[in-house]
């Protein structure tokens, strides 16, 4: 089926987070300075984490039975959680960023959060007890990871490193008053777990016919390009289309802020760096992708495009470099390139729009189209072959597309050019795509 222009995640019924109700503020505030009166903080600080807060666990009790204060046992345990957690955690965000069902938290001011669970937002009913307590949690979450953020600098977005508390890692987005009329802003992204094609398959992402395909264009070293909305699972495919480039070959990622998990050994993990407070030092995508071609990699495997360093890809796809993967952020396949080209002339060369089509329509070869639909799920609903040549016009030949009717994937025939392209790599064209001639 061919055009000149051009979800599965199932839901699970999670109980809300605990409310405050059995340990309000107040008696929170309360154990907290006892705790601290109590403790040597310098001694803590040389603990590991986990030792650390048992630590805190066995003090707090002792002073809640020396304080008389009369608690059933959750009353006891929510209550020694939210101490220790404001003490020395991250005091709301603890049990969040626990939470494998959550994949963003979002807080709008110290006394309004909200997460997306599987692709719906919902507010949970605790939050903040003050303005000056959520500027303590941002200030410990952005000092983890040498940053700042301050009235001179009111806006910072870093990755934070996997650790206990955080096994899959996270990236965080913080602004400020007076640029924020909310108060505080903080965004935390967690990083999807590593799902492979069989997951998401049984998930309803993708049928397996479709999975069969993008497994032998990988494969073949097809030049594939995952195209979404925000949140829509660019990363989680990319990241499972990653794990059929074979193991001899050498993989280089680049990428804003590092969400890949490879399953492969030989892969060079390369991520941006912001400037410092006086504008200096920063890293961009651009300057790691040029770097990357000096590399020696057998693949670029490029986290989102969003800049100049489009036309850097395209000239890495069109020199060798075969079997590069990427994300862009678009409504549709044909959008998709037309996005890459726009971006293209984001760049300091002035190149024509005529030869950046060009070079479009020579590296590209399959673009996925994601989509996140209202109730929450995540879908392939097209696949496209790009089967126009030279400064043509784009033009895709779709040959999977979901039918929203029908609640099923209808799949067409394959481009020869494709079929060709397969061939060439060494693939053999799926079977349940060579019947569709």
């Amino acid at each position: 089926m061919r055009t000149s222009f051009s979800t599965g995640f199932a839901r699970r019924d999670l109980p809300a987070a605990d409310s405050t109700s059995a340990a309000d503020d107040a008696q929170v505030a309360r154990f907290k300075q006892l705790l601290l009166d109590e403790v040597d903080l310098q001694e803590l600080s040389r603990m590991p984490s986990d030792e650390r807060r048992i630590r805190l666990e066995r003090v707090l009790a002792h002073l809640i039975s020396r304080e008389g204060v009369i608690l059933s046992t959750r009353e006891r345990a929510i209550l020694v959680r939210r101490v220790v957690d404001e003490a020395v955690g991250l005091g709301v965000l603890e049990p969040l960023l626990a939470d494998d069902s959550i994949s963003e938290i979002m807080i709008n001011g110290h006394d309004t959060v909200y997460v997306e669970r599987y692709g719906r937002l919902e507010r949970i009913p605790s939050g903040f007890t003050s303005e000056a307590q959520l500027l303590q949690t941002i200030d410990r979450i952005v000092s983890a990871v040498n940053r700042r953020v301050d009235e001179a600098s009111p806006m910072v977005d870093a990755r934070l490193p996997a650790d206990a508390r955080l096994p899959r890692g996270a990236r965080v987005n913080v602004v400020l008053p007076p640029l924020s009329l909310n108060g505080p802003a903080v965004t935390i992204r967690l990083f999807p777990k590593a799902y492979g094609l069989d997951e998401l398959i049984r998930r309803g992402t993708i049928d397996e016919a479709s999975a069969e395909l993008l497994r032998a264009c990988v494969r073949a070293r097809l030049n594939v390009v995952v195209s979404g909305g925000t949140a829509s699972g660019k990363t989680t495919l990319l990241n499972a289309l990653s794990q059929f480039v074979p193991e001899h070959e050498r993989i280089v990622t680049v990428e804003d802020a590092a969400e890949l998990s490879l399953y492969q050994e030989h892969v060079i993990r390369l991520e941006t760096r912001p400037p410092n407070v006086d504008g200096r030092g920063g890293i961009t995508i651009r300057e790691l992708v040029r770097n990357a071609l000096r590399m020696r990699p057998d693949r670029i495997i490029v986290g989102e495009v969003r800049g100049g360093e489009a036309l850097d890809m395209l000239q890495a796809m069109n020199t060798g470099h075969d079997g590069s993967l990427s994300t862009v952020h678009a409504n549709s396949p044909f959008d998709a390139l037309s996005r890459i080209e726009t971006l293209s002339t984001m760049s300091d060369i002035e190149v024509p729009f005529a030869a950046i089509r060009d070079q479009v329509n020579n590296a590209m070869h399959l673009v996925v189209q994601l989509t996140r639909h209202a109730d929450g799920t995540r879908r392939v609903t097209e696949i496209g072959a790009v089967v126009s040549e030279r400064r043509s016009d784009y033009e895709i030949e779709t040959m999977l597309r979901w039918n929203g009717a029908s609640r099923e994937f209808e799949r067409f025939s394959m481009p020869p050019r494709l079929r060709q392209l397969l061939e060439l790599g060494g693939e053999t064209l799926p079977e349940r795509w060579e019947t569709l001639r």
